[in-house]
Formats: C-alpha cells, sequence, structure tokens
C-alpha cells in the first residue's frame, strides 16, 4: 500500500517540501507521496484526526503549528520536549503520534556547512522567539554556542527561552539596534520575507558590521529583504535553504531509516527558485 506524507502550516502555497520529499522517494525508488495541507490555527485538531483517519504516515510541521501542535501527539523526543516545539510527527507502528525538532540541527549544520565550525565563540543574535527560534537556541547551545542573545518584539517570550536555556539575555529590538556591532553572527528567525507576504525588515540593520555573518531561515525567496539588506553592509550571507534541505533529510530518516541526498537537492532547489546563490 502507497504511503503518504505531508506537510501543514498557514501559509503553506510557498512550500518546496513536497518537490524535495517526492524526488527523494523517486530517487530511492520508495511508494510514498508528500502533499501540502493549508491548516489554520482554528483547523488544527481537526486537522491533525484528520490525518490519522486518513492514515498518513508522517508530516511535517511549519508556522505556525510548531508549539501549538504538541498537545496533540502522544510523546515527543528528548530534543523536541526540551525545545518545546515540533517540526515533525512520526506515526509509530502501534499508530501513536511522536513528534522531534528537525530544525535546530538542520540549521546548525547548514551554517557549519557554509561558513566552518570555527565560529563557536562568536556573540549570536537570534531575532524571533517563536518555534524555529526556540528550536534553533537549543541546537546552537547543544553544539557549543554559548554566547547568545534573543530579541523579540515581545521580549517576555525571549525571556523565556532565556530562562529555559539557563544561559544567554534578552534584548529589546531597540537594544539590539544599538548593539548589533556587538553580534558576529545574527539569525533571522521569523517568518519576514516569505514570498507572498508582506516584509518589513525586524529591525534596523544600520549598525550591522562587515563581516558579521547574517542567516536568514526563510528560503522562499532564497535571497530575502533581510538578506539583501545585509548583503548591501558587506555581511557574510547564509540563506535558508540549507537548513530547509538538512531538516527535511532529518525528517525523512525519522520516518523511513534512510538518508537522502541532500547536494543534489540543494542544487535542483537553487534551479526551482531561479536564484544563484551567493
Amino acid at each position: 500500500m502507497k504511503r503518504w506524507f505531508a506537510v501543514i502550516g498557514d501559509p503553506i502555497a510557498h512550500s518546496k517540501s513536497p518537490a524535495m520529499h517526492n524526488g527523494w522517494f523517486d530517487e530511492l525508488n520508495i511508494d510514498a507521496t508528500y502533499i501540502p495541507i493549508h491548516v489554520k490555527s482554528e483547523q488544527l485538531e481537526h486537522a491533525i484526526a484528520s490525518l490519522k483517519t486518513l492514515g498518513a504516515s508522517g508530516w511535517n510541521v511549519t508556522i505556525p503549528h510548531k508549539q501549538a501542535i504538541i498537545p496533540f501527539l502522544d510523546e515527543l523526543d528528548e530534543m523536541a520536549e526540551k525545545m518545546g516545539a515540533v517540526n515533525t510527527v512520526v506515526r509509530t507502528a502501534d499508530g501513536k503520534l511522536k513528534g522531534y525538532n528537525t530544525d535546530g540541527s538542520g540549521f546548525v549544520h547548514s551554517l557549519e556547512e557554509a561558513v566552518g565550525d570555527g565560529q563557536k565563540e562568536k556573540p549570536v543574535l537570534l531575532i524571533g522567539a517563536g518555534g524555529a527560534a526556540r528550536g534553533i537556541a537549543f541546537a546552537l547551545q547543544y553544539y557549543g554556542y554559548r554566547n547568545l542573545a534573543i530579541t523579540n518584539r515581545t521580549v517576555a517570550k525571549a525571556e523565556e527561552i532565556i530562562h529555559e536555556l539557563g544561559e544567554g539575555q534578552a534584548l529589546s529590538l531597540a537594544d539590539a539596534e544599538q548593539r548589533l556591532d556587538e553580534f558576529g553572527i545574527i539569525i533571522q528567525c521569523t517568518s519576514a520575507g516569505l514570498a507572498n507576504g508582506e516584509f518589513s525588515l525586524p529591525l534596523s540593520l544600520e549598525k550591522l558590521q562587515q563581516g558579521t555573518i547574517v542567516a536568514d531561515i526563510v528560503y522562499n525567496p532564497l535571497m530575502t529583504p533581510f538578506l539583501l539588506e545585509a548583503q548591501k553592509k558587506d555581511a557574510i550571507v547564509v540563506t535558508g535553504l540549507g537548513m530547509f534541505v538538512h531538516q527535511g533529510a532529518i525528517a525523512f530518516n525519522h520516518w523511513l531509516g534512510q538518508y537522502p541526498n541532500t547536494e543534489h537537492t540543494t542544487k535542483k532547489l537553487i534551479d526551482e527558485l531561479q536564484v544563484t546563490t551567493c
């Protein structure tokens, strides 16, 4: 019987997950398919029940459901529980739903693939305090990036993550703007810049220093307005595509016990996005 997987979120039309996973199914001769499903926040509980009833083997979770989905799952792996956010759900052999978070590891893998693993002493600023930011914060800490600050429109949400990490600092957007030149790595962790969405810079980059590593978790468009602005300041930019591909590959491995070819997929997606790497 053909297996099927999905990605749920709001918005979802921009997602390249179906192209990526269906490509991997073809490459590995796996009889399965992967579809996007638009799920609004008020529909989440009903959507999860429907996915179970219709026999989905697993699914990815994107904005804005990464935290909200947790009450509807039977169990979490250790890292997802610690992060308080889920981006991958596996339907186990006994029918239970187990949540994982592959965002953080996918991001760190992508960052180090782009700039090497010798950047761990640099002060890091995360912009945003949602599910993706939470996952990345815990993964950065796990992999040895210890000098971490988080800024968010609602500072209390940033303070919550810092408290759970047990180290670091929470900053208002105004404070982060004024201290931007103190950070060697800046990571944009909100949905700002998504294709077909409205965009305004989450904070001013006026004090951004030349050579700062600036990453964005949004991958469509590949060069977001935030990265384009950073590039004008001669920053080293890291697009969201690497994180997207690696988090997907880790999810794929959770579902099927195989790790797909990420290099080929990255090149293919760049062609599909009709942009060039920088």
